[in-house]
């Protein structure tokens, strides 16, 4: 009886092995054949491996570039995840039978995907592609807090700082989604500035979005400055509350003029104004705003004593032969605005800012919605206690913008 006692407890053990229970795997039991101890993602990958999120192949390798299954990260999600589970969610029509038909529905029932999003079948072997990934995460965040689901909500109408969001390849359905993973950090564009909706990931970068993920679940959505920027501009228009505290917007807020008619000087032209966007770095390395890689070309730097301040404006002009220094002497006010946009940065990125060629820009009667840039002041001189430039529409609402000491 002790001998066949021995015996079931050792093909317990050795069954237990396969099925990777027991004890975490240590830094030697993650390493893999190929990941070498200078690969970029290895610390990711061996705490990966060690908390049970991933798994190697069982034949020494990680297979680090290979990519992610929508099987494998709804499992993954599952397992990363402190959210609750909700049953009635719906179920997946091809899953019964799979490996991850168990994991997969519990990462639904998680929040993190919806049924619905996938009627004609799961697919669970498709490659899972970044928009799908940013989804998922975002979804699985607000399902937790109810502050996340909010900011999915602040976020529907904001500027997404990527290439795609001028240059089309990013729905606009998806801005809520990209914007949370961005503004959280737990996922990041290509050094294009692209965000690359449609490619998938692979199990290295998984590695480390899921190190950043398991950490972001359990803060608080306001703990983001990105976010809270992304979120202030999609309700507002601007991220002036978020960047620069001290700076107060009065009379309703940029609200109250945005989209109305502003006459310029003699009344060449009027504008519309559609975001205010403040960038207060003053180096390349912190630009101190998420918005600052999509106005700031790498060329030039921001003064430390400014606000850099980005104007989305409709320009229309009144009069014939209407240049760019027709349009800068119409401007009049203490911001200094309407310089375009320096650099590289608007190609990049796809939006109009005026030519510094003076080639054809303006039409006469016809719109041209561009950015344009001005500067205010960070600090006041000692003589002075308040700085501010109005704005005042046609039918004569106006705001202001107010530093005070």
């Amino acid at each position: 009886m002790k001998k066949r006692m021995i015996t079931l407890l050792a093909i317990a053990l050795i069954f237990g092995a396969c099925l990777g229970w027991g004890k975490p795997a240590s830094a030697a039991e993650g390493s893999f054949k190929d990941v070498p101890a200078n690969h970029w993602a290895k610390k990711a990958i061996d705490y990966a491996v060690s908390k049970g999120y991933l798994k190697g192949e069982g034949n020494g390798s990680f297979r680090p570039n290979a990519a992610v299954t929508r099987a494998e990260f709804a499992a993954i999600l599952d397992r990363v995840s402190t959210n609750e589970v909700k049953a009635n969610v719906g179920s997946f029509s091809d899953l019964a039978g799979h490996w991850s038909e168990k994991e997969v529905n519990e990462a639904a029932a998680k929040g993190f995907l919806n049924a619905g999003d996938y009627s004609n079948g799961f697919k669970p072997g498709t490659a899972l592609t970044r928009v799908e990934m940013a989804k998922w995460m975002a979804s699985g965040l607000a399902a937790k807090d109810e502050d996340y689901k909010t900011a999915l909500s602040d976020t529907k109408e904001t500027i997404v700082p990527v290439t795609e969001y001028y240059k089309g390849g990013l729905n606009k359905a998806d801005y809520p989604y990209v914007s949370v993973v961005l503004g959280t950090g737990l996922m990041s564009g290509y050094p294009d500035d692209s965000f690359g909706a449609g490619k998938t990931t692979t199990r290295a970068e998984v590695a480390v979005i899921l190190q950043r993920y398991e950490g972001t679940q359990e803060k608080a959505a306001s703990s983001f400055q990105d976010l809270s920027e992304l979120r202030e501009v999609g309700l507002t228009g601007t991220n002036v509350k978020t960047i620069a505290p001290q700076l107060s917007i009065t009379d309703g807020g940029l609200l109250k003029i945005f989209g109305k008619n502003v006459n310029l000087r003699n009344g060449i032209a009027t504008i519309q104004i559609h975001h205010y966007i403040f960038i207060p770095g003053s180096s390349m390395a912190d630009l101190g705003s998420v918005y600052g890689k999509m106005f700031v070309d790498k060329e030039y730097m921001v003064n430390p004593k400014t606000y850099l301040v980005l104007i989305d404006e409709t320009v229309t002009p009144n009069a014939d032969n209407f240049t760019y220094q027709k349009y800068l002497g119409a401007i009049d006010n203490d911001f200094k605005a309407g310089f375009r946009v320096e650099g590289d940065v608007s190609t990049k990125f796809g939006y109009k800012t005026p030519p510094n060629d003076g080639s054809h820009f303006f039409d006469k009667g016809k719109g041209i919605r561009m950015w344009s840039a001005g500067m205010f002041i960070k600090t006041l001189p000692e003589n002075k206690d308040r700085y501010s430039t109005t704005v005042t529409a046609n039918d004569g609402t106006s705001i202001s913008v107010v530093y005070k000491k």
